[in-house]
């Protein structure tokens, strides 16, 4: 996306009030007014012509600047999607990154429980570097208990 024009003061200008027409003409009051605007005819008929043509000079000059008020409000929703594009693509590379390291991790950890299980355990037994059994020994020696010479 390529950056927008730097803007004059006078670009600026127009787009804030076309932004304002925008929110004015989109106000519940503004059909509150033109309704009573259109019933007028009912209580004056002899304005009707005048009100018709007021009536167009508003729609003529309110359409244009809804039309650029729409497109200035919509420029910046997509900017802002595009920043909320890219901040959710950098949380979606990162997930993928920890996926990846978690992947290794517990691949390790797979592979070592694996390689415990196939070799036999061990025949002596250390308790906090403190007393050592050796389980070779005891077996034998309670293998000579049973068996009397």
């Amino acid at each position: 996306m390529q950056p927008a024009p730097k803007a004059t003061l006078l670009t600026r200008l127009n787009e804030q009030i076309a932004v304002k027409m925008t929110f004015i003409f989109g106000s519940i009051w503004c059909v509150y007014a033109f309704l009573v605007f259109s019933l007028i005819p009912l209580a004056a008929p002899g304005w009707q012509n005048t009100l018709l043509y007021i009536s167009n000079c508003i729609q003529l000059v309110a359409l244009p600047a809804l039309m650029v008020g729409n497109a200035v409000l919509s420029r910046a929703s997509d900017q802002r999607a595009a920043e909320d594009h890219q901040a959710l693509v950098e949380i979606l590379n990162d997930v993928r990154a920890e996926v990846a390291a978690l992947k290794t991790m517990t691949s390790g950890i797979a592979q070592k429980t694996d390689e415990a299980a196939k070799h036999p355990s061990s025949e002596m037994v250390s308790f906090a570097n403190e007393a050592i059994i050796n389980l070779g020994e005891a077996e034998a020696a309670s293998s000579k208990d049973d068996h009397p010479k």
